[in-house]
Order: C-alpha cells, then sequence, then structure tokens
C-alpha cells in the first residue's frame, strides 16, 4: 500500500498582507508613471533633433554663399597688398615714399674700402649702371671680399665718403675748404663715375677763376719817419684813395704828389707835423699842408668800408675810436 504524498499548501495571492498589497499597487503605478516620463523625453529631443537638423539644411546655402563672399574679400585685399608691395618697391628710397611713412625692405650691403667700412642700400650703389660699384655689387666682375663676406676694395676709404655721398644725393657737395679735389678726381675715375669725375672737373674750374681776395692794412707808426703806411694788394683801390685825397684837399692839391706814391700797391705820408693841439699835419716836400693825418686814416677807413671790406683785427682799439687804432686790417 502506497503511503500517501504530504499536502503542500500553496500560497493564495488573495490572503497576502494588506500592508504587502499597498506596496505592489505603489510600485506599479511608479512603474507606469516612469515609464511615461522616459517616453516624453524621448518623444521631445527627437523633436528637438528634428527641428536642429530642418534648420541647419535650410541655413546651408546661405553659408555656402557667405563662404563665397568671404573668398571675393580674400582674394580683393590679397590683390591691395599685392598692389601695395609693388608701388612700395617702385617708391622706395623715395621721397614720396619716406614721406608717406612707407615700411620698405631694401637690400643693405657692406662695402670695406680700405678697411673703412660703408653700409648703405644696394639701389645707392647700383645707381649707375655704367659703374665699377655697381658691376661688383651685381656680380658682373669678380671681387675680393673680407673675412666678414664684404665686398673689399683697395683704395682710400676716407675719401669715399665723398663718393658716396655723392651717390646719394646727386650733386656734389664737399666741405669748405677742401684740398684734396685731385685725389678725389682719381678715385671717381677709379670707380667710372662719369658724373662725379665732370662735377670736380667744373667745380675746379670755378676756383681756378675765383677773384683773389682783397687785403687792405692801415698802418700808423706815429713817428714821423714812417708816418701813415696804406696797403693793398688791390691798385685800384689805390688810386681810389689817391683821388679821395686830392678831393679833401682840393683847394691846395691839383693831383697826388708822388712823393707819397711808395708802389702801385702801397702808398705811405712820412712827412708831417704836429699842431698845437696835437693834431698831425700832413706836408709836402716843400711844406705844403695837404691835410690831417687823421683825416687821411678816416677818408681810407670809410671807402674801405663803402668798398664791403670787412674788418679782421684793430690793434689798441682800447683808445676809444677805430681812426685811434694803430693796425687796421681789412679783407674782401
Amino acid at each position: 500500500m502506497l503511503a500517501e504524498q504530504p499536502t503542500v499548501e500553496r500560497p493564495n495571492p488573495d490572503s497576502s498582507p494588506p500592508e504587502q498589497k499597498i506596496t505592489q499597487k505603489a510600485a506599479s503605478f511608479l512603474q507606469v508613471v516612469l515609464w511615461q516620463v522616459i517616453t516624453t523625453h524621448t518623444s521631445n529631443h527627437r523633436s528637438r533633433v528634428s527641428v536642429a537638423l530642418k534648420r541647419r539644411s535650410s541655413l546651408q546655402p546661405a553659408n555656402s554663399t557667405q563662404h563665397s563672399l568671404i573668398n571675393i574679400k580674400v582674394c580683393e585685399m590679397e590683390g591691395k597688398i599685392n598692389k601695395k608691395d609693388t608701388d612700395c618697391e617702385g617708391k622706395c628710397g623715395t621721397s614720396e615714399g619716406l614721406e608717406k611713412g612707407t615700411n620698405c625692405e631694401m637690400p643693405v650691403i657692406t662695402l670695406n674700402i680700405g678697411g673703412h667700412l660703408y653700409t648703405t642700400q644696394r639701389l645707392t650703389i647700383t645707381k649707375y649702371a655704367d659703374s665699377l660699384l655697381e658691376a661688383v655689387v651685381n656680380g658682373k666682375i669678380q671681387n675680393t671680399v673680407d673675412a666678414d663676406g664684404n665686398y673689399f676694395l683697395d683704395r682710400d676709404g676716407l675719401l669715399f665718403r665723398h663718393v658716396l655721398n655723392f651717390l646719394r644725393n646727386g650733386e656734389l657737395l664737399l666741405p669748405e675748404g677742401f684740398q684734396e679735389t685731385q685725389l678725389l678726381t682719381r678715385e671717381a675715375e677709379f670707380y667710372q663715375l662719369n658724373a662725379l669725375t665732370e662735377a670736380l672737373k667744373t667745380k675746379s674750374m670755378n676756383v681756378q677763376h675765383a677773384p683773389e681776395a682783397t687785403f687792405l692794412e692801415i698802418i700808423d707808426n706815429h713817428d714821423r719817419s714812417q708816418g701813415l703806411r696804406i696797403f693793398c694788394n688791390s691798385s685800384d683801390f689805390i688810386s681810389k684813395i689817391k683821388t679821395r685825397i686830392v678831393q679833401v684837399s682840393k683847394s691846395r692839391l691839383d693831383g697826388f704828389p708822388q712823393e707819397f706814391t711808395v708802389s702801385s700797391h702801397v702808398i705811405q705820408f712820412k712827412y708831417f707835423i704836429k699842431s698845437e693841439s696835437g693834431t698831425r699835419l700832413v706836408l709836402k716836400e716843400d711844406n705844403t699842408f695837404i691835410c690831417t693825418l687823421e683825416t687821411l686814416k678816416f677818408e681810407a677807413i670809410m671807402m674801405a668800408l663803402k668798398s664791403r671790406f670787412k674788418l679782421l683785427t684793430n690793434l689798441d682799439s682800447f683808445k676809444g675810436s677805430i681812426v685811434q687804432s694803430d693796425a687796421i686790417h681789412f679783407v674782401k
């Protein structure tokens, strides 16, 4: 006889405690609410993505157009820049470029002339196409370089400053009293600068034809044996003084007394006597009165000033008047 199986009692859902049933309902409600939230969020996200895509597709043609416009502007700017660079190359080294403040990059070179370094623009050195300097810098002829790679020319380095100034200024400008014109002419011939050579020749000719300076000296020794001596290297001025003395002493002289003439450049009034007032009276050998010595000095000085002589020295000027000075020197 088979043994009886024990009966297992299954739990009845309906027989669960009331607290457990409430918890299960709340969980189900929360699941439903959570699902709705997720569904709504997903739908909104898809909508935003769709709108963004549509907006992007609608803006795409405008962006392409704008990009084309930008390219056009860039091309125009590049054209202006290239034109500006071209203009700059044409104006560098000119007064127009300097006045407008144009920044230009020009090649700069250094020359070693007899141990003296000169730095300048290539445009300056190559100003004359037929010159030796232009041929050296542009590589038309072979030339020596120094240890630093500078062009080296075994010439007078001090005189080259005048050569370079001529290339820069376009005219010959030499300091006053320049005495090395012949040497500078040799340098100009070596550098094959015909324009500079011609300018130096013209200057030499002008110097040769320049009038000689005129000197006038009035010496008063206050001694009867010496008297008043007037020297001038211009015989014309001496003749004018003689004529003026005759005019001053018109009532007593028909012409200038030859006894006062030493040479064509010198007249000397040796004979005079002092009056009681101290005035020195100029006399001829026959004791004929001519005029006072002070009058002769005054007339000579006034004539010198009228003839545009310049006063150089005035000895013993402390006496109070230039007429009373012992020595007066003029130049013109």
